[in-house]
């Protein structure tokens, strides 16, 4: 690890002027000090945000605003969250350890790096995502984690977050400032698929720092869950996960679904033709299984992630099922 300038400011305006090139702010810094170890982020400058008045939860307009350094856990164990928004609860506590849940904060989690090993790992020269223009050695290498869908040839990584998936299906807004002033970006449009620039993972500007993250008024995400497929049972990384929740009539007709998936692509996928698929139909595992495969159709498998595939036309079917069991 090199040398770097560490500042601490006090007000969110002192932390943007603080802003300069090859400068990262830092709030937990549970994903920001391990590529930093590994010499895959450099900064010459590290602004430390967590004096600034951002970690409160409270509520807004319709719904909730969740400030940037609220901690991972204390968002998953809030009254409004847990009641309001489970699928996001359950996601959150399907994530890293507790003691990382701890130290993670909401804005950092939605800037997670992929954990692609030929990223994390500056000895594999191929990475177009560390070095644009080099390669992706994940092509031909072991790629049993990498993507399935929207992914390109110049990178078939995939995005980590548990939390971003949830904040996927719920239309989440991320509120932030810069050096030009204040917007929102809606969350479809935060994260980008890598196309010929894998080395952006997001759509903010340079100096930007997130000061919160909106919730929507929604009453039926009551009637959500959190499904996460992985290889053990904790301190795992979603090898397919599935946030899911649905707007029943009293018939049990489905009016509005809202799918979305984690470790499948280089950002939390919405599957928007799942969701048109199910509306106006009962949920019958066959009309499930109908819908996950009009989603999944355009999938590509490289040689060891092809069971993604199938794993995630299950999984679909099951967080769709169990959501639709719950109470709104």
């Amino acid at each position: 690890m090199r040398p770097f300038v560490y500042t601490c400011p006090k007000t969110v305006d002192e932390a943007i002027h603080a802003y300069a090139p090859d400068t990262r702010f830092i709030g937990g810094g549970t994903n920001l000090l391990d590529l930093m170890k590994m010499g895959v982020e450099r900064p010459v400058r590290l602004v430390n945000i967590n004096r600034l008045p951002l970690a409160k939860i409270e509520e807004h307009e319709d719904g909730i605003r969740i400030g940037a350094l609220v901690s991972n856990t204390d968002a998953a164990n809030h009254p409004l969250v847990r009641t309001r928004y489970p699928v996001l609860s359950e996601a959150i506590l399907a994530g890293a350890s507790q003691q990382l849940r701890n130290m993670a904060t909401m804005g950092g989690n939605l800037l997670q790096r992929t954990r692609c090993y030929y990223f994390y790992d500056p000895s594999y020269k191929e990475c177009n995502k560390r070095a644009p223009g080099s390669g992706c050695a994940a092509k031909v290498g072991y790629n049993r984690i990498h993507a399935i869908l929207g992914a390109s040839e110049e990178c078939i990584a995939v995005h980590p977050s548990d939390m971003c998936v949830a904040l996927a299906a719920l239309d989440a807004v991320v509120q932030v400032t810069g050096p030009k002033g204040e917007r929102s970006i809606p969350f479809s449009g935060f994260h980008r698929v890598p196309g010929n620039t894998p080395q952006i993972d997001t759509n903010l500007h340079t100096g930007e720092l997130i000061t919160a993250i909106d919730l929507p008024g929604l009453p039926f995400a009551k009637r959500s869950t959190y499904l996460k497929v992985r290889d053990r049972n904790s301190y795992a990384f979603a090898l397919v996960s599935v946030a899911a929740i649905l707007d029943l009539d009293s018939a049990g007709t489905v009016r509005e679904a809202r799918i979305a998936l984690g470790g499948v692509a280089h950002k939390p996928w919405r599957a928007t033709k799942a969701e048109k698929a199910l509306v106006g139909k009962k949920l019958e595992e066959a009309t499930l299984r109908e819908a996950a495969a009009v989603e999944l159709a355009s999938a590509k498998a490289y040689q060891h992630n092809s069971f993604k595939i199938e794993l995630a036309r299950r999984s679909i079917v099951r967080a769709v099922m169990t959501a639709g069991e719950k109470n709104a």
